[in-house]
């Protein structure tokens, strides 16, 4: 039975549609402290908890579901994290600071058998976990709603860390060129700056394609570059589409032509979904 957290309804309902499997019908509550409550369906055999960790709350629900699950009988516990929070805090960056995806992970592991999480920032937070866990990949899902009529494409990556997502979208494009832009990050100050690449843009359509969009302040600037040198049409592709505050905004301003991500994180703009991909590993 799969286990939808209050973050990942759609995510949950279109990975039931791909694996055949029962859509638990998950009841949420807060009480007048603040605590809140996550109740399952009486009788479970085999749990598919799935949740991503988009707050500090939708941890404590995970972890409330997964207690639930056992609770309710289950005797495998499957826990599916379409978008983890904190896996971006891989290291402490100073001295006297956690590795905040370690603690989660840790947490995590006391209440499951195994672990999927798809296209995680790291894939070395997979490790953090004390129960088998795998990273699924579903950069090549953003090309399926992307115009079938790009013109001589090429996908970017806003640095070099990123070119496999690009290449993979690429890849399941099935036409197109990939470069990455340099972009270093001051981790005093939070500053990053975004250097071209030498990729030839003029008259071209151009995807830039990362794992996730947070405040979109470096995807901007990396639009607004590629139109600064004549790029035809721009869209962006991510994963993750976060998108925190006034990210969208950002983008729409600096000349995108269209924002695309997936359901890991669920926004206006997730247009395709990344539970198939998971289907395949269940």
């Amino acid at each position: 039975m799969i286990l939808p957290g209050s973050a990942s309804q759609s995510f949950a309902a279109a990975l039931a549609a791909s694996t055949g499997h029962e859509l638990g019908r998950v009841e949420y509550e807060r009480f007048p402290d603040g605590e809140q409550m996550a109740r399952v369906p009486a009788d479970v055999d085999r749990a598919v908890v799935v949740a991503s960790t988009v707050s500090d709350a939708a941890h404590v629900e995970l972890l409330q579901l997964q207690d639930a699950a056992r609770e309710a009988g289950a005797s495998e516990v499957v826990t599916v994290i379409p978008y983890m929070g904190y896996a971006r805090q891989d290291r402490a960056f100073k001295a006297g600071q956690p590795v905040s995806s370690r603690a989660m992970a840790r947490a995590v592991s006391t209440g499951t058998d195994r672990v999927l999480t798809v296209t995680p920032h790291e894939g070395a937070v997979c490790d953090f976990f004390d129960v088998p866990a795998e990273p699924v990949e579903a950069a090549p899902r953003l090309a399926e709603p992307l115009p079938a009529d790009l013109d001589d494409p090429l996908f970017l990556s806003p640095d070099e860390g990123a070119v496999d997502i690009a290449e993979s979208v690429r890849d399941a494009y099935g036409a197109g060129e990939t470069d990455y832009f340099e972009k270093d990050r001051d981790y005093d100050t939070g500053e990053v700056s975004v250097t071209p690449s030498d990729a030839p843009v003029e008259g071209r359509d151009v995807v830039v394609a990362d794992d996730i969009i947070a405040t979109g302040s470096t995807m901007s600037e990396a639009v607004g570059v590629l139109n600064d040198r004549d790029a035809a049409r721009v869209y962006v592709s991510c994963v993750h589409p976060m998108l925190a505050e006034n990210a969208l905004t950002k983008l729409q301003t600096a000349g995108v032509e269209r924002v695309y991500g997936t359901d890991t994180i669920e926004r206006a703009v997730s247009d395709v979904s990344a539970a198939p991909a998971v289907a395949e590993l269940l």
